[in-house]
């Protein structure tokens, strides 16, 4: 009964998501710590709230050094495709965002054999125009990503929540599927007792009223 539950419970959230983020897209912040000599996502999501509507975007990357006083245009990204802006991420930037589409809702980018210099804040940038029947809108977002560069991978405290609620989670289970088998280990053999109890009585009365029979009959007899 309470994996029916949690299946159900489960069933319900997504379908919860899938609504909620309009079932193709949900806004997930970036992860925050790279590793020097790695690649590394940068991730950025604006969810359109009208799907039905026709839209455009451009997006530009921004990057303010730790050491810096302002941001440096590095990367923009539009229907004509990917231009690396800054010579300091020239053939170290991938897209990694939405494809095939000019309605441009995953911003993200790639950043190849990241450094310690990469580290510092990032500004993700949308320029959307909506088209709508009589007249356009448009519409601006940033978001903001500040990046840690590390020599190696570390372990967050998301990440460790994460494992022991794991394994608090398989634990419960598996104390719970103990219990039902004890349950109905005691259950089927409290039933088989019963049924050898019926059984025995039963043979008893038969015997007994065979005995009577053949009693009777010999009175009878006499």
């Amino acid at each position: 009964m309470a994996v029916s539950h949690i299946l159900i419970f489960s069933v319900l959230c997504n379908m919860f998501a899938l609504y909620h983020c309009r079932g193709a897209c949900a806004e997930v912040a970036s992860d925050t710590e790279a590793v020097a000599g790695l690649g590394f996502k940068l991730g950025c999501i604006s969810c359109k709230r009208r799907t039905e509507v026709d839209a455009t975007a451009t997006v530009e990357w921004h990057f303010k050094g730790d050491r810096d006083q302002d941001f440096v245009h590095i990367y923009t990204y539009n229907e004509e495709g990917a231009t690396i802006e800054d010579e300091h991420f020239v053939d170290r930037v991938d897209w990694n965002g939405s494809k095939r589409s000019n309605d441009i809702q995953d911003a993200s980018i790639y950043l190849l054999n990241v450094t310690f210099n990469d580290s510092g804040t990032y500004s993700c940038y949308f320029k959307r125009i909506l088209f709508y029947t009589n007249y356009e809108h448009t519409a601006t977002i940033t978001k903001v990503v500040r990046l840690t560069v590390v020599p190696k991978a570390t372990r967050g405290t998301a990440s460790i929540v994460s494992e022991v609620m794991m394994y608090v989670t398989i634990i419960g289970l598996q104390v719970w599927l103990f219990i039902e088998m004890v349950y109905c280990y005691k259950k089927i053999s409290t039933a088989g007792e019963e049924a050898l109890r019926e059984a025995a009585n039963a043979e008893y009365l038969a015997i007994a009223s065979e005995s009577k029979d053949n009693c009777a009959g010999v009175q009878v007899g006499e």
